[in-house]
């Protein structure tokens, strides 16, 4: 039974993969496949669906991955009436219009921690288009009234909680709970994800202890390299709610897939002189 590419697509977004739906919107002449013809592009380049097969199917494959990497919709127009039949499978003699648009998983942000810094991420990382799932062993702190934007809130042992949180490649995560040794849990998990991004609040003296003691445990010390920290974007931020808005800067930067360290570099050397 072949795939319902709708259903596909659902699937797509909730495993955080990326892909691109190109549609015939209009055609003229004689085209290989009329209005509404669909075909899902995936990452790998494998296809779901044809708009026509060919020279022209091919571009649009080319194109529909770099739109999957700025995530920008394009429209392309092909004109069919210089094209050798043989060479290309398509009908010659027409014209088509093919919307190309990224299907791109939701972003969601696991806030590993529910204190105040939280909260006030967890508030703004809502407004600007990220779903929020919050993490805590106290369900004084982690529930719905505290965090009435949170899609999902995850109340257990934080050796536990971290083996129930589906991360995947689109996920972004925030460590700030009460103590190291409960960051220390989390980091270890969030090296080891497949997230996208990996923000923890404190200091490098902070940091660089964790990861010493992460790496004394046999994890490979490369895997630290992906940890924003300090994290969000040095605004001289002191309040929970100016560090959030450091770290949403941050966020909106990683979701638009800006070098964060070319960033924070420039912004260190404006900030010295």
């Amino acid at each position: 039974m072949s795939k319902d590419l709708y259903e596909e697509i659902v699937e797509l977004r909730s495993k955080g993969y990326r892909a691109a739906l190109a549609t015939v919107i209009t055609h003229k002449g004689a085209t290989p496949r009329k209005d509404s013809a669909k075909m899902l592009v995936y990452e790998d380049g494998r296809q779901l669906g044809t708009i026509g097969g060919g020279s022209m199917e091919a571009e649009v494959c080319r194109e529909a991955k770099q739109i999957m990497e700025t995530g920008k919709p394009d429209l392309l127009i092909f004109d069919l009436t210089n094209i050798d039949p043989e060479e290309s499978a398509l009908v010659c003699g027409g014209s088509m219009e093919v919307y190309v648009e990224p299907i791109l998983p939701e972003p969601i942000l696991f806030v590993f921690g529910a204190g105040h810094v939280s909260k006030a991420v967890a508030e703004l990382a809502k407004s600007i288009g990220f779903k929020i799932a919050v993490i805590d062993d106290r369900a004084k702190y982690a529930n719905p009234e505290r965090f009435p934007n949170a899609d999902s809130i995850y109340i257990d042992s934080w050796d536990e909680v971290v083996k129930k949180l589906p991360v995947n490649n689109s996920s972004c995560i925030f460590i700030a709970t009460r103590g190291h040794q409960f960051d220390l849990i989390c980091l270890r998990f969030a090296v080891q994800s497949p997230a996208k991004y990996i923000g923890m609040l404190g200091s490098r003296k902070k940091a660089a202890n964790l990861f010493g003691l992460l790496e004394k445990e046999g994890i490979d010390p490369s895997k630290f390299a992906r940890v924003s920290v300090p994290t969000g974007i040095d605004i001289g931020s002191e309040t929970p709610e100016e560090i959030a808005v450091s770290i949403a800067a941050e966020l909106i930067a990683v979701r638009k897939n800006r070098d964060m360290r070319l960033i924070k570099e420039a912004l260190h050397r404006a900030n010295s002189q």
